[in-house]
């Protein structure tokens, strides 16, 4: 079950793969068991030609199965693992529950009106992975919590930036539809990946948001609890890296292939590691 886990994280070539895997041995096993639940939650919806009745269900069987690994009763050994995990580590149920809610949200609906209806997204989808994270790495400030939540979002903003083309075939647009019409750009012109000068304005809105949450994460991250967060900060500089890419390529995301390399991946957590296991 531990390489399971560990080939799930591997396997998906994510920045939280490389984020994570400089932990101590105990630390890593349970970050790759958490990914490893994240990604099958998050495969129940992405995954396959089923219909959303049947994705729905299955999310349904999905918490049930949650509930029922606490007690290491699930019919699924990765579940029995977390539930050994959330127990070893003391992580509230709430956020396991409110992801699964997350992807329920992507079942439920394909646009989001307002900037509000977005953000409780990404806290669902985002934020969430965080909380769960920080009881693992361990902290001493309750602003840690903050820090969670704010990075959350502020990654999940990154990736919707940088996946809005990907999105819209799959039928889904998550920019604000509020914020289109305030700056002149139609969905139709989405699905037709037409960039303009409306386009560029509304990234560069859009953009600017999500530094704000990556300034708020950091604001409210203790100086006692950096080194303990040093994955979760080279999380955040990956996918700062990113939205900076995003910029330096005015914005176009249509015809650029926005992204970090391996090598880059594993310097920044490499960098961020020795700066505070060597500094701290």
């Amino acid at each position: 079950m531990i390489e399971e886990a560990k080939d799930i994280a591997k396997k998906s070539r994510s920045s939280f793969y490389y984020a994570f895997n400089l932990l101590p041995a105990e630390k890593r096993d349970a970050m790759n068991t958490v990914y490893a639940f994240c990604r099958k939650t998050d495969d129940i919806v992405d995954e396959g030609n089923e219909s959303d009745e049947l994705k729905y269900e299955k999310l349904h069987k999905w918490r049930i199965e949650i509930e029922k690994s606490i007690d290491g009763h699930s019919d699924y050994q990765l579940l029995n693992k977390l539930g050994k995990t959330i127990s070893q580590f003391n992580i509230p149920l709430e956020p396991f529950f409110e992801l699964v809610r997350g992807m329920e949200m992507d079942l439920q609906r394909k646009r989001y009106l307002t900037f509000e209806d977005l953000r409780l997204y990404c806290y669902r989808v985002a934020s969430t992975v965080g909380l769960m994270c920080i009881e693992i790495f361990g902290y001493k400030h309750q602003s840690t919590k903050e820090f969670a939540v704010n990075l959350g979002i502020a990654l999940q903003l990154t990736n919707i930036l940088r996946d809005i083309k990907h999105d819209a075939k799959n039928g889904r647009i998550y920019l604000p539809q509020e914020e289109l019409v305030r700056f002149r750009y139609s969905e139709e012109e989405i699905i037709k990946n037409k960039y303009n000068s409306n386009f560029a304005s509304l990234m560069k809105f859009e953009a600017d948001r999500a530094k704000s949450y990556f300034d708020k994460a950091t604001e409210c991250l203790n100086l006692d609890d950096k080194a303990s967060m040093f994955a979760a900060r080279a999380m955040q500089h990956i996918y700062y890296k990113i939205l900076n890419k995003i910029i330096d390529a005015d914005y176009d995301i249509y015809s650029r292939n926005i992204k970090v390399a391996k090598i880059e991946k594993v310097g920044i957590a490499l960098g961020v590691w020795a700066k505070y296991n060597l500094v701290y």
